[in-house]
């Protein structure tokens, strides 16, 4: 009997089958209803002009805000005038000390076999070269993994070029996967034996516009110059190695550590009316990196947050305290979580989550809640479904600002933006106010707030968790 007749088979058998065996099959479960006042705070949201307002004007009142520098110090005054004037209480800042890292001039140019100019910036905590730059024979690794199978020594007194594929991504996933290049690559190529180093930008763009970021040294490494090309140049330099002459460059990078400075975390509340059923905390970075105005890169990602909880200061006081942190100094190393976490970390939190991902629409939402607390998830998805966010099937808990938070066995909430395009802006001189998108941003306010209203006023306990490894 052929596979047709076999299949013709079960479907007449199906259709013969008594209505009783039918119903025996498990029904979906309904969906959850959604509170009217959720839904209308939610609409409402999609109308919301504070967000704007505060992106716009941090990046045209401060603009770039390298942290522990005077920018971001101004930033920190300019976020408790802001937040005052909306109205929200408790607003103060928690400063910090950390150390300093500044730039200073970056050139870079191919000597031989073909003499060009090259478009690049310094990496965070970059070291630096001599006021007069250096000359290099230049090993071109087109991976990280190649880089990591050169032998030990191998790179005494030359420059290792390393690049990557990266590719768009709308989870961001990408970035963890070719980001090691910039992360940990220069320290690899320090330890075996390199002068300098220069990487393909984590970018997605072939615009000639480098992406900046910071780089790691661990104990014992001494840093070296590190910076990354536009990925334009980068292509370039990989051309020219495909000929097989040797590359000579010449490198110029004179960035400095300028000793210990002054960053904060500005610190604002919607207070709650039962201070037993935990904060719910939430926010963005301050800080950022100095190419740009830092709109994507986070001023959106405050703006969106403090929005939110704005709508809720704005009706009756929710059951929880809403906490709002503009963290300082995220970029070189995420100095504000980890202090916010050692000097809140004995009070209780119901659930932490941060806004870093740009202003693209937010498209799926993910939890690691408690099982007493499985509820509001499902209140969850029902609400933020007419804004076209999914369910996602990981378990949340994402986030360098409030990680140190969650590490703590808070539970997690987090709200995922489309990172199709990030990348293609992050952490360049494009990082500007007209990269975002008005609507799309109050579809982020909207989704945020939809969170807020939920979490906020939830009945259950939201106890602690097994943070996410």
């Amino acid at each position: 009997m052929t596979r047709s007749a076999l299949a013709l088979l079960a479907l007449v058998a199906s259709a013969a089958m008594p209505a009783a065996v039918g119903a025996q099959r498990a029904a979906p479960p309904l969906p959850a209803k959604v509170d009217p006042k959720v839904a209308a705070l939610r609409d409402a949201a999609l109308k919301d002009d504070v967000a704007w307002d505060i992106v716009e004007g941090l990046t045209t009142e401060v603009g770039q805000r390298l942290a522990a520098t005077e920018a971001e110090a101004r930033a920190r005054s300019w976020a408790v005038a802001k937040l005052k004037a909306l109205g929200f209480r408790n607003v103060h800042v928690e400063t910090y000390q950390m150390p300093v890292w500044l730039r200073g001039e970056e050139s870079a140019q191919i000597v031989a076999p073909f003499p060009q100019q090259l478009k690049l910036v310094a990496l965070g905590n970059s070291g630096a070269t001599p006021a007069g730059g250096i000359t290099a024979p230049v090993v071109v690794f087109k991976t990280y993994g190649d880089l990591a199978n050169a032998p030990d020594g191998s790179l005494a007194g030359k420059i290792a070029y390393v690049g990557n594929a990266m590719q768009p991504a709308q989870d961001g996933s990408s970035y963890g996967t070719y980001g090691v290049a910039r992360f940990v690559g220069p320290a690899l190529a320090a330890r075996k034996g390199a002068m300098a180093t220069v990487i393909r930008s984590i970018g997605t763009d072939h615009h000639r516009n480098p992406h900046t970021g910071g780089t790691n040294w661990p104990d014992g490494v001494t840093p070296i110059p590190a910076a990354a090309l536009s990925v334009p140049d980068a292509e370039l330099i990989e051309r020219m190695a495909e000929r097989g002459k040797p590359i000579t460059m010449k490198l110029v990078l004179t960035p400095r550590f300028a000793g210990t400075g002054t960053s904060g975390n500005v610190v604002a509340e919607v207070p709650g009316t039962d201070p037993k059923a935990g904060i719910v905390l939430v926010g963005g970075h301050l800080d950022s990196w100095d190419l740009g105005t830092g709109a994507i890169d986070d001023a959106s990602g405050v703006a969106i947050t403090t929005a939110a909880a704005k709508r809720l200061l704005d009706g009756p006081r929710p059951r929880r305290t809403i906490r709002v942190v503009w963290f300082g100094a995220e970029e070189p190393g995420g100095f504000g979580g980890k202090d916010y976490a050692r000097v809140h970390g004995s009070e209780r939190h119901a659930t932490a989550g941060e806004s870093d991902f740009g202003a693209d629409r937010v498209w799926r939402f993910e939890v690691n809640l408690p099982d007493s607390a499985k509820p509001v998830a499902d209140r969850l998805q029902s609400a933020l479904a007419p804004l076209g966010i999914g369910r996602g099937a990981g378990v949340g808990g994402d986030g360098t600002d409030v990680g140190p938070t969650l590490a703590l066995g808070v539970a997690a909430i987090d709200l995922n933006q489309d990172g199709t395009r990030y990348f293609d802006t992050h952490h360049t001189p494009d990082d500007v106010l007209d990269r975002i998108d008005p609507e799309q941003l109050r579809q982020n306010v909207a989704a945020w707030t939809t969170m807020l209203a939920i979490v906020a006023n939830a009945p259950e306990e939201i106890g602690a968790v097994t943070p996410r490894r």
